[in-house]
């Protein structure tokens, strides 16, 4: 071995060594023989240190996972004496191995034995079992080997191919006869015999046991001395909690509904008398959250047992499920209520489950009433945050406790369409009580109290939101505690969470102002102050920002009183905040998106006349166009990258907001009834300039091409004029992801002016494809993922771009672009079909095909198309769906061989009979297709009915393939 290169192993050798180490690991695996040199090394113990043994581990893991089959009889023999050897020296050694070096070679067992059991070593468990015997430090190999078996044959985690599939089937079917009992055996006596002197071991051979018994028969487990065993084991602290998810694996493992209930229902006895229902006594939560996934998992399988048994009719064993059920619903609840939430959380699955029994019931007892109403009372109570809860800055806990708050929402959804009347009065009862002493009451049982109402929107769900209208005890109540909400002065309540969930909840009832209009004033106010948009949380701040945008969008109608008081008191909120004045705005740039959409939405769904309309939205975007001015010439002289980057981004928010404030118009007739028009233009004028800067390209070109695209739908052809200049400075010095970004642009005004756009298309067409060809053709390196992503993408946005021009009837667009281009644009296009395997392309590429066999392959067609047709576009259809890589079983492939098929029929329609006979007679025989199967694909070809010949096709080229 190189062993300057084994001292780069160690975690604190220096890089150089390492990489050294890298390469020699690297080496050693593709060396036929180095394996051995580490196999001798493993069995005579060469080394001392750990990193240089799992090393050697590693370079046998690869030899056994990769290389197998390519050894000899005698070295494969090799590799098992190798294992073994290893394995009897721990039972000797005065230390036991580091636990990393035992996983590594519990994994290389487990790899071998995948391997080799059905074939070379059956005896394979019963040859450890003779090494290790009872030898604590064997036995605790045994059972880490046991582990890495059982996770190389069920993890779901891996992802086996069909082949692999199937083997494991077979290794375990074959265990199940062959050595199951045994091991089980195995298990029983290194519990009988370490359970009380040895709890890791004890523990670990618990684990092996709740691993298996998801696949072994299960009568060998659940019987009475495993079943006491365990339950003795529920006793000792140092083994409860492994004992507890040993029983949850038997307790989940499927059997027949009456058995397992009696399984179930003998546990419970045994546990409840043994004091374990009692969990206010018990104080070590990590023993009780596993608890919790016990009792969750007993109740679930219960539930599971009583619909098999309401299915199958058996209504007496049902009833006794359900009766089981209902004895259990007790505990559930103090394990739900517990102030622990992982506790709590284990148990919500029965909960839900028990709910939805209840909703199937026809109607509830007494007790289950009770039940619901006590779910429902836990459920509110466990929604409140806590004390600790950080809301400035959220860590693991905060977004552990906000996922354990959508479960208890599904529970409060759940309760709802059980008894939605319960549900309501429930909340109202809380609301109003919490609500009317605000003032005194902690923030927790605040927020929650409106958080309820929120829930409440989806819990009792209606159409469109429409609350306040139908059932009138429901509108009613809804209605009064929306009231409450807006006139308790709840808003002003000094903490971010109460107010936040104040907005939400009134954007949430949006409707309730239309029904009361007269709050909409103070709702108002409560956004536009230091509850709202001036608050003093950031946080609070930018939610505020985006629900307001949608309060006032959903208000429309109501706003029109509002509207210049509000833009005058956002007016500063709205201010660009240029780079250099260290100045910081309230907003962020992307809250300030939201307010300038708002601004839009307010002047152009306002009633006023179009002049009005106009002069406001002037008011509203020239401070942006002259701070772009002003900011335009700063870049074009500043030196420093740093600044050129800040100036640039301010730069694009302002292109950025201009556009966003055009969002409030739908087409260009309410731009022109707004009489905004020439603002836009005046904008376009404004931002246009930026394309020739320099300096920060990227940043400044996406801005301007986003207002573009905005202003292609909003001023239609007022904008063409501008498009040409923009145009050429766009596929100035491009990148891929420039002209990648370009091309939908092109594409947009291509689609929506058509003919229009000729001359300018006709124009721009070569210098927009050399600079696609000049970004394709440049050399990348060899392994450049990134740039091969780059360079797949482009060719999809060229072929888009090719489809846009021909889908759009302009195909004299590249029919005027002389012999010489046509073809080679018509080249890239069979190429795209054939040559690259991406199916997405490939698609496009025959959808242009199609077309232009459809405009151009009629006998007045261009001089040479036809000859094109027949030399290119045939071919192309039979050698791209032939290529290795033309995957039938992928779903983009066959949309791509849909395609492919409809070029076929569109050739066979324009060109007839010729079609069929070049077919026939030259092309098919010249792949060596044999003469019925031509005869059938050219009848399929000439059916009437597209659909048959798709079918056909994709049969055809299964056949055909390999």
């Amino acid at each position: 071995m190189d062993e300057q290169a084994l001292l780069g192993l160690n975690p604190n050798a220096d890089s150089d060594f390492r990489q050294r180490a890298l390469a020699y690991f690297e080496q050693l695996k593709v060396s036929p023989d180095a394996w051995q040199v580490c196999a001798e090394a493993l069995a005579q113990r060469t080394y001392s240190d750990d990193h240089i043994k799992f090393f050697c581990f590693q370079v046998l893991e690869h030899q056994v996972k990769y290389k197998y089959s390519e050894l000899t009889t005698a070295q494969q023999q090799l590799i098992r004496e190798t294992l073994i050897a290893w394995l009897q020296a721990q039972m000797l050694s005065p230390q036991p191995e580091k636990t990393f070096i035992r996983n590594k070679a519990a994994q290389v067992f487990a790899l071998l034995f995948v391997t080799e059991y059905l074939t070379k070593w059956p005896k394979f468990f019963f040859d450890i079992l003779s090494v290790v015997d009872l030898n604590p430090r064997g036995v605790d190999l045994y059972l880490r080997i046991l582990m890495a078996i059982d996770s190389e044959l069920v993890d779901r985690d891996v992802v086996h191919t069909a082949e692999e599939a199937r083997r494991n089937t077979l290794i375990k079917d074959t265990m199940r006869e062959q050595c199951i009992p045994n091991l089980v055996e195995s298990w029983h006596q290194i519990l009988q015999n370490y359970q009380y002197t040895n709890s890791e071991v004890t523990c670990q051979c618990l684990e092996v046991v709740g691993a298996y018994v998801s696949w072994i028969d299960l009568s060998l487990i659940a019987n009475d001395r495993f079943i006491n065993m365990l339950l003795g084991h529920m006793s000792v602290e140092v083994l409860r909690e492994e004992a507890c998810d040993c029983l949850f694996e038997i307790v989940n493992k499927g059997m027949d509904p009456v058995d397992k209930m009696k399984l179930v229902e003998s546990l419970c006895q045994v546990l409840q008398s043994a004091g374990f229902f009692s969990i206010d006594q018990e104080e070590d939560v990590d023993f009780l959250a596993r608890f919790s996934k016990l009792v969750n998992g007993m109740g679930q399988s219960l539930i599971v047992s009583w619909t098999k048994l309401v299915k199958s009719g058996d209504m007496a064993h049902a009833q006794e499920a359900l009766q089981a059920v209902e004895t259990k619903v007790a505990l559930m609840l103090q394990l739900l209520i517990h102030e622990d939430d992982d506790i709590s959380s284990n148990i919500i699955g029965f909960c839900y489950d028990y709910l939805q029994i209840l909703k199937q019931l026809t109607v509830l007892s007494d007790q289950q009433k009770a039940n619901v109403e006590a779910i429902m009372l836990a459920v509110m109570k466990k929604l409140t945050y806590d004390e600790e809860y950080n809301f400035e800055n959220e860590g693991e806990d905060e977004a552990m406790f906000v996922e354990y708050r959508k479960q208890l929402k599904l529970l409060l959804d759940r309760l709802a369409q059980v008894s939605p009347e319960l549900l309501l009065a429930s909340v109202r009862r809380v609301f109003s009580s919490t609500l009317q002493n605000w003032q005194t009451t902690r923030f927790m049982e605040v927020e929650v109290a409106i958080r309820l109402l929120y829930m409440l929107a989806e819990a009792l769900p209606v159409s469109h939101g429409a609350h306040f209208s139908g059932d009138v005890s429901k509108a009613s109540a809804l209605q009064d505690m929306m009231r409450t909400l807006v006139t308790s002065g709840v808003s002003s309540y000094q903490h971010a969470s109460v107010t936040l969930e104040f907005f939400e909840t009134v954007v949430r009832y949006e409707k309730f102002f239309t029904v009361e209009p007269q709050h909409i004033p103070c709702v108002l106010m409560a956004f536009l102050d230091h509850r709202g948009l001036r608050h003093s949380s950031a946080k609070v701040r930018s939610r505020t920002a985006y629900l307001f945008s949608r309060f006032v969008k959903s208000l429309n109608k109501q706003m029109n009183p509002f509207i210049e008081d509000i833009l005058n008191r956002i007016q500063d909120l709205l201010e660009l905040s240029p780079p250099e004045n260290g100045y910081q705005s309230l907003l962020s740039s992307d809250d300030q998106l939201f307010m300038y959409e708002t601004a839009g939405v307010l002047i152009v769904n306002s009633e006023y006349p179009a002049e009005r309309k106009q002069a406001l939205m002037r008011n509203l975007l020239t401070p942006l166009m002259e701070k772009f001015k002003i900011l335009l010439e700063k870049l074009m002289l500043a030196q420093d990258e740093e600044r050129q980057a800040s100036l640039a981004d301010c730069l694009s928010h302002a292109v950025g907001f201009a556009s966003r404030t055009s969002k409030a118009f739908s087409n260009k007739q309410t731009v022109k009834q707004s009489g905004c028009s020439e603002v836009y233009l005046d904008c376009l004028q404004t931002f246009l300039p930026a394309l020739s800067c320099p300096f920060q390209k990227d940043i400044l070109r996406g801005g301007v091409r986003t207002f573009l695209h905005r202003m292609v739908i909003c001023l239609e052809e007022e904008v063409l004029p501008f498009i040409p200049s923009a145009s050429e400075h766009m596929l100035k010095d491009c990148e891929a992801k420039d002209l990648q970004e370009f091309i939908p642009l092109i594409n947009q005004i291509t689609a929506k002016f058509k003919v229009q756009v000729s001359p300018f298309l006709q124009q721009m067409f070569m210098p927009l494809l050399h600079a696609i060809f000049e970004v394709l053709l440049r050399p990348a390196e060899e392994n450049d993922q990134s740039a091969a992503l780059e360079k797949q993408m482009l060719r999809r946005s060229y072929f888009a771009f090719l489809q846009t021009v021909t889908g759009s009837g302009m195909s004299e667009v590249i029919a005027n672009q002389g012999a010489e281009n046509v073809e080679r644009v018509l080249v890239t296009v069979i190429q795209g079909a054939v040559e690259y395997p991406d199916p997405i392309a490939q698609k496009t590429c025959f959808i242009i095909l199609s077309k232009l066999v459809e405009l151009w392959g009629g006998k007045d067609g261009p001089v040479g198309f036809a000859d094109f047709v027949y030399k290119h576009i045939v071919p192309a259809c039979f050698l791209a769906p032939l290529k290795q890589t033309f995957d039938l079983a992928d779903a983009q492939t066959v949309l791509a061989l849909s395609e492919c098929a409809v070029t076929l029929k569109t050739i066979h329609l324009k060109r007839g009979p010729e079609c069929v006979q070049y077919l026939q007679q030259e092309y098919l025989p010249s792949l060596q297709v044999a003469p019925e199967i031509i005869q059938e694909f050219c009848q399929a070809l000439q059916q009437p009915d597209a659909k048959v010949f798709k079918n056909y096709l994709k049969v055809f080229f299964q056949r055909a393939k390999p």
